[in-house]
């Protein structure tokens, strides 16, 4: 197996230039963005789907959370093939499956079909963005913050620039055929990707620059080892509670905007012009990705959990607001963007977090196993739905999605930072 860490050993081959690594940097974060719109573009196909089949939306949007399930809870699994064959083959793979997952979308008649099509594409997204965040945080332990959020951008913004073509070609050429020309084009990109990742070898890594912020272990724990370490599960419960709230609107976003009576209403900003739900897609997709390198990069001055208590306490407080003022559609733009702004830091912080916390070595399956946590958060995506739909409003979704937050933000604070310290200092000893 590559050995991902450094050693006290003489290191097998020489120090690669920053430029390579950022090269494989920049390989990853292409990647990525050919994978965010199996999950960002969702929303835009619930509504004509819907139209199309009579079905209730709980029900279609059951295959967004099985996609995230299948995303997620299967990184651990495709990690440990990472950590032990390379990332090369299974983003090859994962490219394949993405491509077929959404052709299976272009054709399915039935709830079970898009089921099937969303889980294929699911296993595939997982496997590239695991892949590619796991091989960041190898390549970069002197800035692991900042490649996590960098690598996670691609995802989180890489679908901004189709926000609108998607519409459009769902508006002209129905939404069967969009899943199908999109699946292919991202599926086939993936793959070409693929050819040019590589994992570190020993002693291609600079090592890690002491930073008194930064609490980091000296020990690699094997993924049963994590597994069986309690503070594990209070980031795994932390992850769970932040990520339900985001996944609720990244899913709901375009139903929300319908049900406040704002998703065609025009709004201008900065001189341009484009209905709400429009806008408000585009601009989330931008600071969602914008917030993971910023906060990532933050928090490798400050550390990790203060930056969480930050950005956890502002994404409580835009959900908050944006209940209160989202009926009105350019604070419903504008909100809406700053709640993505402080949700998606935590596919920076948990992750870096997690390698800091249990080592390097295995850093691609120990984050994957902290990164099921947002499969687990996407079971709350329906149970939201279905709060709505028995109440007729979103307010108590609203309300619990902002009281997790404000939680997360102190348990940060009061419980992860001071016992991770204990942790890490007697892993080192």
């Amino acid at each position: 197996m590559t050995d991902m860490v450094q050693s006290t050993a003489a290191p097998s081959v020489g120090r690669v230039s920053d430029a390579y690594r950022w090269t494989q940097l920049a390989v990853g974060v292409a990647a990525m963005v050919m994978i965010a719109n199996y999950q960002y573009g969702w929303t835009f196909f619930v509504p004509d789907i819907q139209k199309k089949f009579g079905w209730d939306r709980a029900s279609i949007q059951w295959a967004f959370t099985l996609f995230v399930l299948f995303e997620t809870w299967l990184v651990p699994v495709e990690g440990w093939f990472v950590d032990k064959y390379g990332p090369r083959i299974v983003v090859l793979v994962g490219g394949v499956l993405c491509a077929i997952g959404w052709a299976i979308n272009a054709q399915a008649t039935s709830l079970n079909g898009y089921y099937l099509g969303m889980i294929i594409a699911g296993i595939g997204a997982g496997g590239v963005y695991g892949t590619c965040v796991g091989n960041a945080l190898k390549w970069f332990p002197d800035k692991r913050g900042l490649a996590a959020g960098i690598t996670a951008a691609g995802f989180g913004a890489g679908s901004a620039l189709t926000v609108a073509p998607i519409q459009a070609m769902i508006k002209d050429s129905g939404f069967q055929t969009t899943f199908l020309y999109f699946g292919l084009g991202q599926g086939i990109i993936i793959c070409i990707l693929a050819f040019f990742l590589l994992a570190p070898k020993a002693g291609q890594v600079p090592n890690v620059v002491a930073n008194a912020a930064l609490v980091q272990s000296r020990r690699n724990y094997q993924p049963t080892e994590v597994l069986r370490q309690p503070i594990f599960w209070l980031m795994y419960f932390m992850f769970v509670i932040v990520g339900a709230g985001g996944l609720m609107v990244t899913a709901n976003l375009k139903p929300i905007a319908a049900d406040w009576k704002v998703d065609n209403v025009p709004v201008t900003l900065m001189a341009v012009t484009m209905t709400a739900v429009t806008f408000a897609a585009t601009i989330d997709r931008v600071l969602n990705g914008l917030t993971r390198p910023f906060f990532g990069w933050i928090s490798d001055m400050i550390g990790r959990e203060n930056t969480m208590f930050i950005a956890f306490g502002m994404e409580g407080f835009g959900i908050w607001m944006l209940y209160l003022w989202g009926h009105d559609p350019v604070w419903f733009v504008l909100l809406s963007g700053f709640v993505f702004f402080a949700w998606g830091e935590i596919y920076s912080l948990f992750p870096s977090t997690c390698t800091d916390t249990f080592g390097a070595k295995f850093a691609t399956t120990n984050a994957g196993l902290l990164y099921t946590a947002k499969g687990t958060a996407a079971l709350l995506v329906p149970v939201a739905n279905y709060m709505q739909q028995s109440s007729g409003t979103w307010d108590s979704v609203f309300i619990i999605a902002a009281g997790a937050n404000i939680l997360a933000s102190l348990l940060a604070i009061l419980l992860l930072k001071p016992w991770r310290k204990v942790v890490v200092a007697k892993s080192t000893v």
